[in-house]
């Protein structure tokens, strides 16, 4: 069955980014991101989390990559234990390929040398531009804010929002479409006929089990979210109003429109982190840009282009 969901897509709030993300951060490095962690002695490690024959990951090392990722990711991986325990089995599988690589002299052959010598001087160019380049604590300033505001204000408008529920009918191979659009249009006629008993009559008979527990409800999103058939139904809806059966690829919904906001300009307030943080990341990469340039300056640059020449023949 395919998802019988009603959006294509996420997020509601079309906020053109300030800066370009700073390429120096610490983490966009994906050598860095692929080092092995540091050893630990047993005494030091703590208990073990899981092991592997000779392999295990400990207390110490979990903690350190939990506190690496940011705060939201390590939310969301703190509730979800399935793929907490997918990172474990993956990383012992990694352990166990590097001990056999070890034992072969993996690490001494000459190309893998010369990767590490690369990948070091990577990590480490990164990590002191990002010591040179740091941004005053208390930029931007409350006005700077306000004009990096201002001057993108058009940029800043939310589109028109649409509350949808939703009774949703799947439709696979064993089912006939026309008894599945039979029961849809019932039931869109039972919804119009009273629709106040909508919600009702989507925990009693939809299939989507994301929205069937409250009552179809499918919360605020923009059109552009919704699939293009419930899209167009939607647009036309009025607050309150149930539609007749629309079909799409999963199957069948029958839609009541609850409630519908304007498209309005987001306030300072309900941007200021983001746009903060998008500042911030402009002025970082244009002082590691500045330093850069200054290295430039500080001696006479010669390019051989004889040399040079000999190279791109």
């Amino acid at each position: 069955m395919k998802k019988p969901t009603l959006l294509v897509g996420a997020g509601a709030l079309t906020l053109l980014v300030v800066a370009v993300g700073l390429s120096l951060r610490p983490g966009s490095d994906p050598v860095a991101a692929q080092q092995p962690a540091p050893a630990v002695s047993p005494e030091q490690s703590g208990p073990a989390v899981a092991r592997l024959g000779n392999q295990h990951i400990d207390l110490t090392e979990l903690k350190s990559v939990l506190a690496s990722l940011p705060a939201e990711t390590r939310e969301q991986l703190r509730g979800n234990r399935g793929a907490l325990e997918t990172w474990l089995r993956s990383r012992l599988a990694q352990k166990a390929v590097l001990e056999q690589a070890d034992a072969q002299g993996w690490r001494q052959r000459p190309e893998v040398e010369q990767q590490t010598r690369a990948a070091t001087e990577q990590i480490v160019f990164r990590d002191y531009m990002l010591s040179v380049s740091q941004v005053p604590a208390d930029y931007p300033s409350a006005a700077e804010l306000q004009q990096a505001y201002d001057s993108g204000k058009a940029q800043w408008v939310t589109p028109p929002m649409y509350r949808v529920s939703q009774i949703f009918l799947a439709v696979d191979g064993r089912q006939s479409v026309d008894a599945v659009r039979r029961q849809a249009q019932e039931l869109s006629r039972k919804a119009q006929a009273a629709p106040a008993d909508f919600a009702a009559l989507a925990a009693q008979y939809s299939q989507d089990p994301g929205t069937a527990q409250q009552g179809g409800d499918s919360g605020l999103q923009p059109l552009q979210q919704l699939v293009p058939q419930v899209r167009e139904v939607v647009s036309r809806l009025k607050v309150g109003a149930v539609s007749d059966a629309v079909q799409s690829a999963a199957g069948f919904h029958v839609l009541k429109l609850t409630a519908q906001q304007p498209a309005r300009t987001a306030t300072l307030d309900e941007l200021r982190e983001r746009l903060t943080q998008a500042l911030r990341a402009q002025r970082q990469e244009q002082i590691a840009k500045a330093y850069l340039e200054g290295m430039l300056n500080t001696a006479t640059l010669s390019i051989d282009g004889a040399q040079l020449n000999t190279v791109l023949e």
